[in-house]
This record gives structure tokens, sequence and C-alpha cells, in this order.
């Protein structure tokens, strides 16, 4: 069983969807994403998804753009970035996924790539702008090869034919998009989420994870209904921009993750 399986699993025994937040590696440097990781999961994190910064991030929106901008400034690379997964990886048993752009990944190669992220203690690989057809090809395969798990994404307009290749590509869990559009803190969750989350659940045999605009504990709490795990991300990176030189950051970012996985946990809203 891999940690991100253990994770889904320690999150259903417990009754709860698993809590995943999202921070943008190298924001505003490699040596305070360092800090937030530990922060993030002694707050309750189960799994950790952590962006590789890129150029040209087609999906993210303004919030993570900018977050992207400044881990770049401050000089972050992919090996920083596996750097700063192996120093969480020895302080804190939390799964790793990389949330990356394919670009950054493909000119290492990936076998190279793979072997490198395995040896750092990566647990999952999700690439926005991969297809899981087009990653069958060799990186999906080099990432299973090293015991990493290749996460893809579903959305709101994913045909059944593209979630029956998913559901063959994948491993570790699903990553559905709340809504169509790109990432960013949204007031109300799309009313159909519900309904669209039970199509996409009676195709897969993995956990199913929603994010996308997900930002408060009572978003987080009604998708915990519906979904194996909750993801956030904006709302986190939101606090990192607004208070990087905060000396009291780690523990404005504790405060909000720690309420954020409270919400995960069903027993309270029967």
């Amino acid at each position: 069983m891999s940690g991100i399986d253990a994770a889904f699993v320690r999150a259903g025994e417990e009754n709860r969807a698993a809590f995943i937040p999202y921070l943008t590696g190298g924001d505003p440097d490699l040596s305070t994403s360092a800090e937030l990781l530990s922060v993030l999961a002694d707050a309750g994190a189960d799994i950790i998804e952590i962006g590789v910064p890129f150029s040209d991030p087609i999906a993210d929106g303004p919030v993570n753009q900018r977050a992207a901008t400044r881990a770049l400034a401050a000089g972050t690379t992919v090996s920083g970035i596996l750097d700063l997964v192996a120093k969480h990886r020895s302080r804190s048993p939390v799964p790793i996924v990389l949330f990356s752009y394919f670009n950054p990944l493909f000119v290492r190669g990936a076998r190279e790539f793979a072997a490198q992220a395995a040896d750092s203690g990566v647990d999952g690989v999700l690439c926005v702008d991969l297809p899981p057809g087009e990653a069958e090809r060799e990186f999906a395969p080099a990432l299973r090869d090293k015991g990493i798990d290749p996460v893809f994404l579903l959305s709101p307009t994913s045909t059944v034919v593209r979630m029956k290749e998913v559901a063959e590509a994948a491993s570790g869990f699903v990553y559905y998009v709340s809504r169509t559009g790109v990432t960013g803190v949204q007031t109300e969750l799309e009313s159909e989420l519900g309904r669209e989350v039970k199509r996409v659940k009676r195709r897969l045999n993995l956990p199913l994870a929603v994010g996308f605009g997900i930002s408060t504990p009572d978003q987080v709490a009604s998708v915990a209904r519906i979904a194996d795990g909750v993801v956030v991300g904006s709302a986190l990176v939101r606090v990192v921009e607004e208070h990087h030189q905060d000396p009291q950051l780690p523990q404005i970012l504790a405060e909000l993750a720690g309420s954020l996985a409270a919400a995960t946990e069903r027993r309270r809203r029967r």
C-alpha cells in the first residue's frame, strides 16, 4: 500500500475526507516553504500538494500565478523542489504530490525525473497538461516503476472516454476539478457538483479528491460529504502572499489550515 493509499484509508476509517492542502514550492523562498510544509503537516494535512513553479501556468488563476512568479524570482528549480521534498520527508511521513506542468519534467527525461523524485520521497505526480493517453507512452510507466502514483485530472466536461482513460492510467487518487476555468477562490460551489461527483465516482476504483476554488471551512464541509478528499490551494497561497514578510506567517497559516482540516470530519455534520 502506498503512502497515498494509506492516507485515504486512514481518513475513511476516521469518517472524514482526506485534507489535501496546496502550496507553491519556493514561494516566497525554499527555506520558508520547508517551514510551511511542516506547519501544514502539523495542522492535519493527510497529503500535501507542492506546486512546481512554471513560467506559463495556464491552469492557474492570478493568486497561484503570482506565487509561481515569486518562486521563480527566488531561483526555485525542479532540483530545489526535490530537495525540499527530501527535507520534508526526513521530518514527516505526510505524503507529497507534485503538482506540475509537463515541460519542467519533460526536459529531464521521464526515467531520470522518476528516479530523482523517488529518491527524494515524492509519492505522486500530477501533470495538469499531460493527458493520460500521452502519459502512458513513457511518463506514467516510469513513475509506476519507481513506486510513484501518477495522478490525473477530471472535470465537468470530461467525457466517458476520458474517464475510462484516467481510471486505467491513474493510481493513488483522481483529482476532480470542481468547475471549468482556472484555480482561484470562489464564493459558492457549483450547484451540480454533488451529482457530477457521483457520476464520476461510479466509473472509478480510486479515491476522488475535489479541488479548484474550495477556500472556506463551510465549502470544505460540503465537499467532504461527497468526496474522498478535499484540495485547498489558492486560499492558503493567498495567506503566503499577504503575510510572507510577517513573522507570524506560520501561525496564521496554521490557524487557517487547522480550521479547514477540522471541517473534513463528516460525523460533525449529521
